[in-house]
């Protein structure tokens, strides 16, 4: 009969300390709980808001500052914005609108922004999205706006026109693309599904290696992955993630274009629900606007920029769908309007346009 191994007197001794230290930390993290939930009473008696991302900025950076190691300072962040999250559903658990179904990057940039123990509601695409935050079934959203491969999320762009939301913070994702399906094998596969922005960063490698697949765009990368999980002869491209979700085998790993592949998210609220953060000293001014049709226009928006000082980081047009070939101006500026040049070139910029919306200032993800 085997036996299994048994410790050694001194690792029995070190699991003895450990589990001690566990129950060291789970009585603090309890009376940290109890404390955030009186917390939560005086929110709401006050009427503050219950989720403060500067301020979990804030702990997190004072946290990360006082930590004398060996735990290295992102994974003592990590821990630290689960245990807020924890906390802050204690309080009043915030509901978030995300891309669905479960496994989609959208998701993923949600729980970097919120934590785990945020309620995510899955959505089918970015319209949805916007709804339900405007219309209140959530508090917040969150939708892609920018690849660093295939540029702008235009559908994104389009909504934020006219929606009551505005952005109050930004997550930038390092996106991995892998190819998923049911067996372990390249061999057979005659449909690949994904979002289509994904499609277009995968499509070197899918010509080389599934040249004759048919590429089917769907709503989400998610939604492929789950839509291959049915059919042998078909393959997703998706997160890891998704394929864990969704019992596929990870086929072959990071099959996206450029190694190094971002996708900025935008978080959303109306401003009842958070109002626009204070400056962190790391700020992104957004805005859409358009000018009267008549040469030199667009050049004289720069004007106030140069004048001021301001930087423009970000320059996309859209088409105002008038026939009248008008057109939108979606611009990104370095700074928060309470910083003196910022407020001045806004002011400036303002009385060019014939259209102008702010569409949030928010700190730059790191």
């Amino acid at each position: 009969m085997s036996t299994s191994p048994q410790a050694s007197p001194d690792l029995a001794s070190l699991r003895v300390q450990i589990d001690n230290i566990d129950q060291q930390l789970l009585t603090l993290l309890n009376q940290r709980a109890l404390v955030a939930e009186r917390v939560g009473e005086v929110k709401k008696r006050e009427g503050t808001p219950f989720f403060r991302p500067d301020r979990v900025a804030q702990v997190i950076e004072k946290i990360q500052t006082a930590n004398p190691g060996p735990l290295k300072g992102p994974h003592v962040a990590a821990i630290w914005r689960e245990i807020m999250s924890a906390c802050l559903a204690l309080e009043s658990p915030q509901r978030v609108a995300v891309l669905g179904p479960a496994g989609t990057f959208c998701e993923q940039a949600a729980v970097e922004f919120f934590g785990g123990a945020a309620d995510l509601m899955y959505c089918a695409n970015f319209d949805e999205v916007f709804h339900a935050t405007a219309a209140g079934s959530a508090q917040y959203g969150v939708v892609g706006v920018e690849n660093s491969v295939e540029g702008v999320v235009t559908r994104s762009l389009d909504l934020f026109l006219h929606t009551p939301c505005h952005v109050v913070g930004e997550v930038s994702l390092l996106v991995r693309h892998n190819l998923l399906r049911l067996s372990d094998s390249l061999e057979g596969i005659e449909v690949v599904l994904a979002h289509p922005q994904a499609l277009a960063q995968c499509q070197a490698w899918l010509s080389k290696h599934l040249p004759h697949a048919e590429r089917r765009p769907v709503s989400s990368n998610a939604e492929g992955a789950r839509l291959a999980a049915g059919n042998p002869a078909w393959a997703g491209i998706a997160s890891e993630r998704a394929g864990t979700q969704f019992g596929l085998h990870l086929v072959s790993h990071a099959i996206q274009d450029d190694a190094y592949n971002r996708t900025r998210f935008a978080v959303i609220c109306l401003p009842h629900t958070l109002q626009t953060p204070p400056p962190s000293g790391k700020d992104c001014t957004s805005l859409v606007v358009s000018v009267p049709n008549r040469p030199g226009a667009v050049h004289d928006l720069l004007v106030p920029l140069k004048t001021h000082g301001v930087s423009m980081t970000r320059f996309e047009s859209r088409p105002a769908r008038t026939g009248q070939w008008e057109y939108y101006f979606y611009i990104d500026l370095d700074g928060h309007p309470s910083q003196p040049h910022v407020g001045k070139a806004l002011e400036e910029l303002r009385s060019l346009c014939a259209f102008y919306k702010v569409l949030g200032t928010y700190p730059v993800a790191p």
